[in-house]
């Protein structure tokens, strides 16, 4: 009798065994699978970061702030950031009551006003004016001045009509 108990210990204990074992491997072909699919997926983010990067660095071509030429032009200044001080400047003529006085339209829905602006470098800037229905661009003619006095002159712009 107790030979049977031992022999049916050994087995049970052989089973359990063999069923670690069994699980064990399928446990590693899933793990397996897991790494290569999240090893792929790396690969792909970082190939779409270098993509976005690529991307952001043929955006900022245009920009005064990687402009070292057209930075030089402000050296004696002494200004942190050339681009963030004319863009202020641009958005105080906000300020002023009705319409931007740099916008050649009339607000249909309320009065326009600059939204965003993008420095391209020493002279000319671009703006989006908008009046919270209708909306449009300009390309803006600037000097700034060794008493930190900023012109603005308007080139060209633009009212895009509602598709509507």
């Amino acid at each position: 009798m107790k030979n049977k108990i031992f022999l049916y210990l050994f087995v049970f204990a052989a089973l359990i065994a063999l069923y670690q074992f069994v699980s064990t491997g399928n446990l590693q072909k899933e793990w397996k699978k897991d790494i290569d699919r999240l090893e792929n997926e790396v690969t792909d983010l970082k190939d779409s970061l270098q993509s976005s990067q690529l991307k952001i660095l043929d955006i900022q071509y245009f920009s005064l702030e990687n402009n070292d030429d057209a930075l030089a032009y402000y050296d004696h200044l002494n200004l942190k950031n050339p681009s963030r001080y004319i863009e202020d400047k641009l958005l105080e003529t906000n300020e002023s009551k009705g319409d931007n006085p740099l916008i050649p339209y009339e607000g249909m829905n309320s009065d326009f006003k600059i939204n965003k602006i993008k420095v391209i470098n020493h002279k000319w800037l671009l703006a989006d004016f908008s009046d919270g229905k209708f909306w449009g661009d300009l390309v803006i003619k600037y000097e700034l001045k060794d008493d930190l006095s900023v012109d603005f002159t308007l080139v060209d712009h633009l009212l895009y009509a509602r598709s509507n």
